[in-house]
């Protein structure tokens, strides 16, 4: 599906303020655009930074954390550049060459962009890796590690 809109499934942004995670759905429309979407973070800086995840047409996901001026990135499929302009975006911002056709399934960008949460790159790796789960699924393993699985259920549609 290359006619460049593509469907965002949602778009969720995480913070944690006075040790509470706050976890928030914020327009899909800026899962299409990386720029927005970190403007965004930028209004929200918690104690541990920002997180973004955006769902991609149950296909794919990214996910954008802001650290003070650090901007962190995670592409769940490379692949999925190809075929998706905002994935494209994040793997040009990644500075990496864009995926042939023949290439693997696989992550592209920070593996240890949640390790300070709890979940190490090894863990965030293997969770990208199962090709049999959908993006919200995946999503949840990595929040449920990080400590916020209950308010990302609580907000997903």
């Amino acid at each position: 599906m290359s006619d460049g809109e593509g469907v965002v499934d949602f778009v969720v942004v995480a913070y944690r303020e006075e040790g509470r995670w706050l976890v928030e759905t914020v327009p899909r429309q800026l899962g299409h655009d990386l720029g927005k979407l970190v403007d965004l973070l930028r209004q929200r800086p918690g104690e541990s930074g920002s997180l973004a995840f955006v769902s991609v047409d149950e296909d794919f996901f990214y996910a954008v954390r802001l650290i003070g001026g650090e901007l962190r990135l995670l592409l769940s499929d490379v692949t999925a550049a190809t075929d998706w302009p905002m994935a494209r975006d994040v793997v040009k911002r990644l500075e990496l060459p864009l995926p042939d056709d023949d290439d693997p399934v696989q992550p592209a960008g920070d593996l240890t962009i949640f390790a300070d949460l709890g979940v190490d790159p090894m863990a965030l790796a293997a969770i990208c890796d199962d090709l049999d789960s959908y993006p919200d699924e995946m999503l949840m393993q990595i929040a449920a590690r990080a400590g916020f699985g209950p308010q990302l259920d609580d907000v997903l549609p």
